[in-house]
């Protein structure tokens, strides 16, 4: 039996962060996110695209957050605004290289996903070590799985199994691949009876351009909010809980779902 938890908190505000990535460059990456989280606030969760910091690079040597700047930054970003920040950077660790997922709260509390599938098809794999833990957290009465890029062509290893309310998909996702990204977004959240939040950059790097294509979206696999192709934004959407409670009970889709 699926079991469904709820606390007192019935919606929860999210500001999806599409920003152009500089590479290699996060004194200005870090300026741009700040400009683009002060242009929206009032949210409860900030959410930034898969290495905000420095670009999809796999040259983890030279972009690594080895003095964790980057971490102190969404700290004081997180606090300041009185919100949880999100977001995926470079980082180094007994030897090896990760891409790794801080959700950071206003508390200074951190919780860190690293990235299950890497991107072979990039070479991920020879320059990163993969993650091998599953990750929810909760946040305001909302249970999120956290998941990047990749992950998302993976429906195993995302499947609710009553635990969380929304996944969040943060991305470097290349503009020829733009219909996968939309289609699976959907997918994820019709499938698993949630909420899902898909933030994508935009611009170009060395090797790819990037339109963005970010996204929340109900567990109808409708958009609550989308942010334009080819430019930065901050776009805020609005989860009701209430309703997502309601749907599950109406139809329980994951009582039969493959164990």
């Amino acid at each position: 039996m699926v079991i469904f938890a709820y606390n007192k908190e019935e919606s929860m505000k999210i500001s999806i962060i599409q920003m152009k990535v500089e590479w290699h460059d996060m004194e200005k990456n870090l300026i741009r996110a700040d400009e683009l989280i002060n242009s929206l606030p009032g949210a409860d969760l900030y959410l930034l695209p898969e290495m905000f910091s420095s670009g999809f690079s796999m040259d983890p040597q030279d972009i690594a957050d080895s003095h964790g700047k980057v971490l102190e930054w969404m700290k004081r970003m997180s606090k300041q605004h009185e919100a949880a920040l999100c977001g995926t950077v470079a980082v180094e660790e007994n030897g090896n290289y990760y891409n790794r997922m801080y959700f950071v709260k206003p508390d200074g509390q951190v919780t860190v996903y690293d990235k299950r599938h890497l991107f072979t098809f990039a070479g991920e794999d020879k320059c990163y070590k993969a993650g091998e833990k599953r990750v929810v957290v909760e946040w305001k009465g909302v249970r999120i799985l956290l998941q990047t890029c990749y992950d998302l062509r993976f429906p195993v290893f995302s499947r609710s199994q009553g635990d969380y309310d929304m996944a969040v998909y943060l991305a470097s996702w290349p503009s020829a691949r733009h219909d996968v990204w939309v289609t699976l977004l959907k997918a994820r959240a019709i499938e698993n009876q949630c909420y899902v939040a898909g933030v994508n950059r935009v611009g170009d790097d060395p090797n790819c351009h990037y339109l963005g294509g970010s996204a929340v979206i109900d567990p109808y696999g409708r958009y609550i909010a989308r942010s334009a192709d080819e430019t930065e934004s901050a776009t805020m959407a609005i989860i009701d809980m209430q309703r997502l409670q309601k749907f599950r009970m109406k139809f329980p889709v994951l009582e039969d779902r493959d164990k």
